[in-house]
């Protein structure tokens, strides 16, 4: 059964798949619901040229430049000119603003020579003109732009000729008004007529409105083409700047929660022999602060979108997971999250009291869509223990206690007195994924209700030993190969036997207090089997974990969940293969994941092609991934925090190493974390031995 969707915020564009927004032909010839509902377009507008994004195909993000600062958005293309095509512009809460800007000087458009991110939320554009008759090769004109998140861009124009110059600036505006969600399907209408309005241009409709600004006004505006126009005089070496400022009327100047000195991360730095993990970290640290959103009732709660620019709201599976993934540096996010999708759980009567609400999920071509709402109700209680076991305060944790004894009240109930979790769709199968979420929430949730001093432990871990040895019977395939995992029991008990990504999870045992990992759900010989295949060529395509091994039917390289590279999976097998002592599994995934980040500028996409490295190659981006992505982001904090093995156990006030003793990177530091809610600094040698460097008073390190 389909699971309803959590109340939407303003920015909240989620997908019902694992993927980017369908066109409407591919969702029954709906269009999405906004799009549904808005006013009819002008007739007298201007239409946008076709492009890419038109005619039902969805635009293509692996060439974008996309500054994020939520819930403002600037997308472009290498060129910087905004031209309206495809996904370009000035997005706020999901509508865009400006779809056009388009700049001239002299006339001419300049030649772009240079397009880079500067931040998360800023880019910054180069490009040359030569403005004199006689200037020969050299350019004697540059102009940079500065394009920013939150609405704001910086034009200037720097004479480099021996003589002064006269230049002319000419900015060509226009915008639909569009909705994010329209515009990726592929219906995004025409361009608005424009007003002119203080020292710019305006554009209404009856749903809303938006207006550019410019500082200096400019010396004339033109409404009916668009048109902003500047004179400037530069002597030699002179240089001249305008302002523009890109919002809704009224609006006041967007403040982004993760730029705010109330952000719930704390500033963790990296450095090593490797030069390349102060990079990945300083990146994934930069986008998770540009993808942070607060619950609009209550303001001092934050929590992740799930990426830009598809999905910029609350998808709470992957809004959980990515908290987990970030706990070193700090319990705020995920208490915040926690509160968040707390007042989202399901009361009252029925069976699925109790759950927190998700969409499906794509599952590929063997099994159908997956209920995400499961997969958050079961990671909810998971991420409450081990947030606790961090340092989240107690008071935080007996006030979210009641939410957490619901999931796992509900856990119990949708079990029955079977001995499998089943999809809660009927006829629904029993993934071996949901076996291990539901393992690992039934052991972690017992140990919280133990400590909180609450009922229902010993129940929780019965059943759990009961699944475990039934896990280890069914759902394990002896072959010639040395057997392997099911991916899936069917109803009547066959089963699915490909090998993909979500086998991870099996892995993934949750942590403990005291130091110590919780039982999995596979003996001691399934789990060196399934490190051997996670680790063999069919799985690990050199850059990362596909999602589908390449030697299984349907397997396809840009598949969503049927061979491209899962960033957030083969993090966490980084994670647990290193946990269980298969280091040599473990190296390989993480050296082949951060080759990956270094080509993607360390700015990791949720997801990208699964075909295999070889020499001189480089890995493909898909083109509908989102970059930057909450759970890509926070891979790469648990990617380094995993060569340093820090488990925490703060309510005992003690934290324990398990290092990576292979060191694959070298020696490694890492500071600014946090532990029991103080700064935490811990560093590797090359030896693989761990050495506490900073820590709480009174945190004693454990054996």
């Amino acid at each position: 059964m389909h699971q309803p969707t959590p109340p939407s915020t303003a920015t909240d564009n989620r997908r019902l798949r694992d993927g980017p927004p369908r066109p409407p032909s591919a969702q029954g010839g709906q269009a999405p619901e906004r799009q549904r509902g808005r006013a009819p377009r002008p007739t007298s507008a201007r239409p946008v040229p076709p492009g890419p994004g038109r005619v039902g195909v969805l635009p293509p993000t692996h060439t974008a430049l996309i500054c994020v600062a939520l819930p403002g958005l600037a997308i472009s293309t290498e060129h910087g000119q905004l031209t309206g095509q495809g996904l370009e512009g000035f997005y706020r809460a999901g509508r865009r603003l400006l779809a056009r800007c388009q700049v001239r000087v002299a006339g001419r458009e300049p030649l772009a020579v240079q397009a880079r991110m500067t931040g998360a939320d800023s880019a910054r554009f180069v490009g040359t003109l030569r403005a004199s008759p006689a200037a020969g090769p050299d350019p004697d004109v540059v102009v940079e732009r500065i394009r920013h998140a939150d609405g704001t861009e910086r034009i200037t124009l720097r004479n480099c000729a021996p003589h002064p110059l006269r230049l002319p600036l000419e900015a060509s505006l226009g915008t639909d008004l569009a909705d994010l969600s329209a515009i990726a399907s592929g219906t995004p209408g025409p361009e608005l007529p424009a007003s002119v309005h203080d020292s710019g241009l305006r554009w209404t409709t009856p749903t809303g409105n938006a207006s550019v600004t410019a500082d200096p006004p400019p010396s004339d505006a033109l409404a009916s083409a668009g048109l902003l126009r500047w004179e400037f005089e530069l002597p030699p070496g002179g240089t001249a700047s305008v302002e523009l400022r890109v919002r809704p009327d009224g609006a006041s100047p967007l403040r982004a929660v993760g730029r705010a000195a109330t952000s719930p991360l704390a500033p963790a730095r990296a450095t090593g022999d490797d030069p390349r993990v102060t990079a990945l970290l300083r990146a994934s640290i930069d986008d998770l602060q540009a993808l942070l959103l607060r619950d609009p009732a209550h303001p001092s709660d934050c929590y992740l979108a799930a990426g830009a620019p598809w999905r910029c709201g609350l998808a709470p599976a992957e809004a959980l997971a990515a908290a987990r993934m970030t706990l070193p540096l700090g319990t705020r996010l995920a208490a915040g999250t926690l509160r968040t999708l707390a007042r989202t759980q399901l009361r009252g009567p029925g069976s699925r009291t109790g759950m927190i609400p998700g969409p499906r999920r794509d599952a590929g071509a063997h099994l159908p869509p997956g209920c995400t709402g499961t997969e958050a109700t079961l990671l909810f209680p998971v991420l409450l223990a081990e947030a606790r076991l961090w340092g989240l305060p107690e008071q935080e944790t007996r006030e979210l206690l009641p939410a957490a004894e619901r999931c796992l009240t509900w856990l119990r109930t949708a079990v029955g007195d079977r001995t499998y979790l089943r999809d809660p769709q009927p006829g629904g199968p029993a993934r071996a994924e949901t076996q291990a979420h539901a393992h690992r929430a039934a052991l972690l949730g017992a140990d919280l209700l133990d400590a909180c001093g609450r009922p229902g432990s010993a129940g929780l871990r019965e059943w759990a030993v009961e699944l475990r040895t039934a896990f280890r019977r069914e759902f394990w395939v002896d072959d010639r190969g040395g057997g392997r995992p099911a991916a899936a029991l069917t109803p009547d008990g066959r089963p699915v036997t490909h090998l993909g990504s979500t086998a991870v999870h099996l892995l993934d045992t949750g942590l403990l207090g005291a130091g110590e990992l919780a039982v999995g759900l596979l003996d001691r010989v399934q789990t060196e089997q399934l490190a051997r295949l996670l680790g063999g060529p069919a799985m690990d395509s050199g850059w990362g974990l596909r999602g589908l091994g390449a030697k299984e039917a349907g397997h396809s390289p840009f598949g969503h969940r049927s061979g491209a590279v899962r960033v957030q999976e083969t993090a966490l097998a980084v994670s647990w293969l290193a946990a269980a002592g298969y280091e040599k599994e473990a190296g390989g995934l993480l050296r082949g994941l951060l080759a990956a980040a270094e080509h993607f500028g360390h700015r990791l996409p949720e997801m990208f092609a699964g075909e295999q490295r070889c020499e001189g190659s480089a890995p493909l981006p898909h083109p509908a991934a989102c970059r930057p992505a909450a759970t890509a982001a926070a891979a790469g904090v648990l990617l380094l925090t995993t060569l340093a093995g820090i488990r925490p156990d703060a309510p005992a006030g003690t934290v324990t190493l398990r290092p990576v003793h292979s060191a694959p990177l070298g020696e490694l530091g890492l500071t600014g974390l946090r532990v029991a809610g103080a700064p935490f600094a811990v560093r590797v040698s090359r030896l693989g031995l761990a050495m506490v460097e900073e820590a709480a008073d009174g945190l004693q390190l454990r054996a």
